[in-house]
């Protein structure tokens, strides 16, 4: 058995977009079109206004997740994006480790709550963030108007 090991990496790392290009082709297959095709500038996860970590498992990269300054209430949020485990590396606790990371690293950078937008097609992705304590929020964003959008968010205490 391999450790886990996150690593802060930028989004714009070949394994991040590697990573970043499966979960696209996921999207796609459960909503059809190009996948997510909200804008996203891969400097929105440098420090200090943003995070972006990725798992490794060995030398394999497993799974990753990143958080960017900003959302409903300004620039005390942070947003969860592309978060993502591949699906040889399910089930072994990874995404519950890189979101405590970004929980972890979002409250040090001063931000008071984490949002995020899911899909009604990822079952698996709203039972994580709900069994970690996100709940609905107001929808905002660029898939506030989309019906199949799930809007959560969880306050990050001190």
């Amino acid at each position: 058995m391999h450790t886990v090991d996150l690593r802060v990496v930028s989004y714009g790392s070949d394994d991040a977009q590697l990573l970043t290009a499966e979960v696209q082709a996921e999207y796609g297959r459960r909503y059809g079109g190009d996948g997510d095709v909200s804008p996203i500038d891969v400097h929105q996860f440098d420090a200090p206004d943003g995070h972006f970590v990725m798992a490794y498992v060995g030398d394999e990269p497993a799974a990753m997740g990143g958080w960017r300054r900003g959302g409903p209430e300004g620039a005390t949020d942070g947003e969860i994006k592309r978060m993502y485990v591949r699906p040889a590396f399910a089930r072994r606790g990874l995404a519950r480790a890189v979101l405590a990371e970004l929980e972890r690293t979002a409250r040090s950078a001063g931000i008071t709550r984490l949002v995020l937008e899911t899909g009604t097609a990822q079952p698996e992705a709203i039972a994580l963030y709900t069994s970690s304590g996100y709940g609905p929020v107001p929808a905002f964003g660029f898939y506030a108007g989309y019906d199949d959008s799930v809007h959560l968010g969880k306050p990050l205490l001190p």
